[in-house]
């Protein structure tokens, strides 16, 4: 199965130290998810579809999946469309 860098919204919570926290992630218009949980965030390359940035390691629906902040824009990888 092929994959792809999909860029896409994130909405972004700032606390009071300036700390960025993705809060929900729009991954198409009909697909918004809302994050759980952040369990870790590190410097990271993305093997599958190139690219390094900030990963979050992130919760949602009970499964594990990845985000990326790269050069100011978040990113999935993501199945690639036909």
């Amino acid at each position: 199965m092929e994959r792809e860098k999909r860029y896409i919204p994130v909405t972004v919570r700032f606390d009071a130290e300036g700390k960025m926290r993705p809060i929900e992630l729009e991954f198409d218009e009909a697909h918004r998810y809302r994050i759980d949980r952040i369990t870790d965030v590190r410097r990271a390359a993305c093997q599958s579809v190139g690219g390094v940035g900030d990963r979050y390691t992130c919760r949602i629906r009970g499964q594990e999946r990845y985000l990326w902040f790269e050069k100011g824009r978040w990113f999935v990888e993501a199945k690639e469309r036909e």
